[in-house]
């Protein structure tokens, strides 16, 4: 019956001096702190001095009555659940005062248990509301779901990247994302840590592919005075670090094959053994782990323990490539657009459409970081405030129409192969899923599936 530490709060409202003594003395057994008043007015006065979880108001009474305390107290219990009570009932009394803002409405005489189950029914639905409105506030930060941390995408695949890190973050589930480098595996980490409980405490990084082998075991696990040459003194490890926060242990798929039976103890037992140490160290802090690699085939080879990979695939989140969302390429070229004219003071104000063009066509084998650095790229290189093809050094330009040069200076020809060779390349970057290549390529279904047919695209 408690809220922030603190008993939750009743106003008893009713001319009864019986009924007033018998519900403080149930609602204070049952763990409620409660105040009583005999009319009214001096419930409204209660409720300004004061905030209360719940008023429990009879109707009949003199000077004012419950309807009349409903009407005149309405501006104040927006925070406030309301329940009326009357022996002298009816539906029609119960609907008017549900319309001036009551929560609920019990007939006199009742027992101790139906008062009890009647406001553990409206806790329940108070908590439900605050859930709804913390997932709102998470959604709208999270931009209407088109953005997660510093991700953009609309696309149906990154919707349903953002929909499962927005789900496992509210939890302390190991997380596994895997993806090809460069497709933001550390963001959608740093998303979740910052929509976690763990907010305010550190999230750690750990890139497990650019520590030495000799020196990665001292770097998560600490080591204590003596260990080894050099150990003047104890040190920390990064685990004990991220201490009450969230340790991101990025390329742990490279990580040496004899450092994973410690990582799979911290998993199973939330222990840290410091290099040197006779004792373990208990922590508490959440892992969220990333890796480019096929850790199926790193199992096979037996490069990887199998043990360990289910430990850490609890909650698995794969990025797709950007060649298999390229809708999202015009959303991410304007979120990278506006981050630059910050940093860089620039004033970009758009792409121009060949240039988009160019950049749709383009297969990005690095991936979202590729096209960051192509944008800021351009940025440099731009005279105006357009963003122009030849901003975009180093990215092969949109190849001419070499399937119509046979055909003379045919422009029919050069359309349709210019047609053909667009659906192809939508088709490919959908993985053939016409219904979203059609929207690449802002056409109908079914003209798309008329050109499929007109030029043999199977």
């Amino acid at each position: 019956m408690e809220k922030n530490g603190a008993a939750k709060k009743i106003l008893i409202i009713d001319d009864e001096e019986n009924m007033r003594h018998m519900l403080k003395a149930v609602l204070n057994r049952y763990g409620y702190a409660t105040e009583a008043v005999s009319d009214g007015s001096s419930g409204l006065e209660m409720i300004r001095n004061s905030v209360f979880d719940f008023v429990l108001c009879d109707i009949k009474m003199p000077q004012m009555d419950g309807m009349e305390f409903l009407r005149a107290a309405r501006c104040d219990l927006q925070h406030t659940t309301v329940i009326m009570m009357s022996a002298y009932g009816s539906i029609d009394l119960a609907i008017e005062a549900m319309k001036l803002g009551a929560y609920d409405f019990i007939s006199k005489p009742f027992k101790n248990e139906e008062i009890r189950l009647t406001i553990k029914k409206a806790e329940e639905r108070e908590r439900l509301k605050q859930e709804n409105v913390a997932l709102r506030d998470q959604i709208q930060r999270m931009g209407g779901k088109l953005s997660f941390g510093n991700m953009v995408g609309k696309s149906p695949a990154m919707q349903q990247v953002f929909s499962m890190a927005l789900k496992v973050a509210r939890f302390d589930s190991t997380v596994l994302i895997t993806g090809e480098s460069g497709t933001g595996k550390e963001l959608i980490a740093q998303g979740i840590h910052r929509e976690s409980q763990r907010r305010s405490e550190p999230m750690i990084p750990v890139n497990c592919a650019s520590i030495p082998e000799n020196l990665l075991e001292s770097e998560l696990f600490g080591y204590v005075k003596g260990a080894f040459t050099g150990a003047d003194k104890d040190k920390k490890g990064l685990f004990v670090s991220a201490q009450g926060g969230t340790i991101f242990l990025d390329e742990i798929g490279d990580i040496p094959l004899s450092l994973q039976p410690k990582i799979l103890r911290v998993l199973q037992e939330g222990e840290v053994r410091p290099v040197g140490a006779a004792k373990t160290k208990t922590i508490d802090v959440r892992v969220i782990a990333a890796t480019s690699r096929d850790l199926a085939k790193a199992i096979s080879d037996g490069d990887f323990r199998e043990d360990l990979f289910y430990r850490l695939n609890v909650v698995p989140i794969a990025l797709p490539p950007l060649r298999q969302r390229s809708e999202d390429i015009p959303r991410l070229c304007h979120f990278f657009i506006n981050r630059f004219n910050e940093s860089l003071g620039s004033r970009i104000k758009n792409i121009s459409a060949e240039a988009m063009t160019l950049l749709m066509a383009h297969p990005w084998p690095g991936n979202v970081r590729e096209l960051e650095n192509a944008i800021e790229r351009a940025i440099v290189l731009a005279e105006g405030t357009t963003l122009a093809p030849a901003a975009f050094l180093g990215l092969p330009k949109v190849p001419e129409n070499n399937a119509g040069e046979g055909d003379g200076f045919s422009l029919k020809a050069a359309r349709a192969a210019l047609e053909a060779r667009m659906i192809r390349k939508a088709l490919a970057a959908t993985g053939g899923n016409r219904t979203h290549a059609a929207n690449l390529l802002e056409i109908s279904h079914p003209s798309l599936l008329s050109k499929m047919k007109l030029y043999g695209i199977t």
